[in-house]
């Protein structure tokens, strides 16, 4: 398995291969090659087979091919870091911010909470996404550790 295996560019597979590592190191998953993503995609989609026979609703995705799959989990151990799951919050490595650390990226970033008008969501109304959004910019900062612990092996 490579990157031709899911449709990505060297980069973006070293992107992908830098978030999985870091998912085995926070507890997420157990083995971060890419025969166990495989294996996690077999388990998946079998679980949405037999709920299918069995006649139990299946949402969402019923069969996910290879990149369909990565792109799942990538996402999922993204999202878990930023609305933090269990696992992540008993690792106690989540960041909390200040009301003055978010009402400054709000600040920052005024188009991102503009409405069709021109009138702008209240930084009250966006407290909650702007914290998910500066997790999510922590998150993508220690997948670049990672990538440049890779270099400099």
């Amino acid at each position: 398995m490579d990157e031709r295996t899911y449709c990505l560019t060297p980069e973006q597979w070293r992107h992908a291969k830098a978030c999985l590592t870091l998912a085995k190191r926070w507890g997420l998953i157990g083995d971060d090659s890419p025969e166990a993503l495989e294996r996690r995609r077999a388990v998946k989609n079998a679980q949405a087979e037999r709920a299918e026979q069995d006649g139990k609703p299946v949402y969402g995705t019923r069969r996910f091919s290879a990149p369909a799959y990565l792109q799942y989990e990538l996402t999922r151990f993204k999202l878990d870091f930023a609305e933090p799951c269990e696992k992540i919050r008993a690792l106690g490595i989540c960041p909390t911010f200040t009301d003055e650390q978010t009402r400054a990226w709000y600040d920052a970033n005024p188009d991102l909470f503009t409405r069709y008008f021109g009138d702008s969501f209240s930084y009250e109304e966006s407290r909650l996404i702007i914290e998910k959004r500066m997790r999510e910019e922590v998150y993508d900062n220690l997948v670049q550790d990672i990538l440049c612990e890779s270099q400099n092996r």
